[in-house]
């Protein structure tokens, strides 16, 4: 019964608000002379704020014309953005510039829906070791990460070299299909020498530097054993899989609008999606080495606490992530 009257409790104050929050744009309306699209592109600079603003305020419309304009085809944008100014009675000639701010709008949100649609098609696409293109794509990807070390077979012990659990790679890939191998393949290949630093690392790892403050925290035999305790690594292909599982919850999920809507000036692509992988393999083995794990059976622990770190950043509507590496140097903070 309890459970009862809390949902009954809840539908009501959801209708109450929903019913509120019309009134109050109703009421807006009438005082600016500005409907709230108007006053969103006026009062809201580009980027995040603004086009998060604008789709929140399409999906929740009442009309079935702002509803679906948020998952129309890209050339039917300006063809959709005509018909909302015909709508909302909003004159062209005196405001050329909703009609800019509005597509600008649209088409990131299209594009973040289509992106959703080919990142998970590339997921669901499982590795065919009978396909040319996939043995192609996986032997470059040796090449780019090992290009002074010969792969000796196709099935071979030296992929574990580079980060695989066995001698043939195409058994790790079943989580994250091709686009496990996809971004592996972009880090190695556009940002060489990055990816060939994190794999040496991941090989060879050093402990990080400590300092002064924590060293006063140890007792004389704590610190003994620190000093002697060697730093962990962790398998970098395994991982760079992992990010991309980590990497493709973001976008499903929403958080990652944040960035996509800061640096992509119109529609998001699948290498804006490769570039954010290159940016969290960068900053999750640098995250790695501070948290400084006591064996590879932390990894969970330390992915979660970087997983927690990266939401945290996006919640910020001004936030881009920012890579400082070759790979996305074409991003802009708009």
């Amino acid at each position: 019964m309890k459970h009862f009257l809390r949902m009954l409790i809840q539908v009501c104050l959801y209708f109450y608000c929903k019913f509120l929050w019309r009134c109050l744009k109703f009421v807006m309306r009438k005082l600016t002379g500005k409907c709230e699209l108007q006053r969103i592109c006026y009062n809201t600079k580009p980027g995040a704020s603004r086009t998060m603003k604008i789709e929140t305020s399409l999906r929740d419309s009442k009309s079935k014309l702002l509803q679906t304009s948020v998952s129309v085809h890209p050339d039917a944008i300006e063809k959709t953005i005509e018909d909302i100014m015909e709508l909302k009675k909003i004159n062209p000639d005196i405001n050329p510039q909703l009609g800019i701010s509005l597509q600008a709008c649209l088409l990131q949100i299209v594009g973040y829906r289509n992106l959703i649609a080919d990142v998970e098609k590339l997921r669901r696409e499982p590795y065919d070791s009978d396909n040319p293109q996939h043995e192609e794509m996986l032997l470059k990807l040796w090449k780019f990460l090992k290009p002074n070390t010969p792969l000796e077979s196709r099935i071979s012990k030296q992929w574990c070299e580079i980060g695989f659990q066995g001698d043939d790679p195409k058994t790790d890939f079943r989580g994250m299909g091709l686009l496990g191998l996809y971004n592996l393949q972009y880090f190695a290949e556009k940002d060489a020498t990055a990816a060939q630093q994190v794999l040496s690392d991941s090989l060879h790892p050093k402990c990080r530097d400590i300092t002064k403050e924590e060293i006063s925290k140890f007792s004389k035999a704590e610190w003994e054993k620190k000093r002697m305790d060697k730093a962990i690594g962790y398998s970098f292909a395994i991982v760079g899989i992992n990010i991309t599982d980590l990497a493709y919850n973001l976008l499903v999920s929403g958080a990652l609008k944040t960035h996509f809507y800061n640096i992509a000036p119109e529609a998001p692509t699948l290498s804006h999606f490769q570039q954010t992988f290159c940016y969290l393999m960068h900053e999750f083995h640098k995250f790695w080495i501070e948290e400084d794990p006591m064996d590879i059976m932390e990894f969970n622990r330390v992915r979660e606490k970087f997983r927690k770190r990266i939401i945290k950043q996006l919640q910020n509507p001004e936030m881009a992530l920012c890579p400082h590496f070759a790979a996305s140097e074409g991003l802009v903070n708009m």
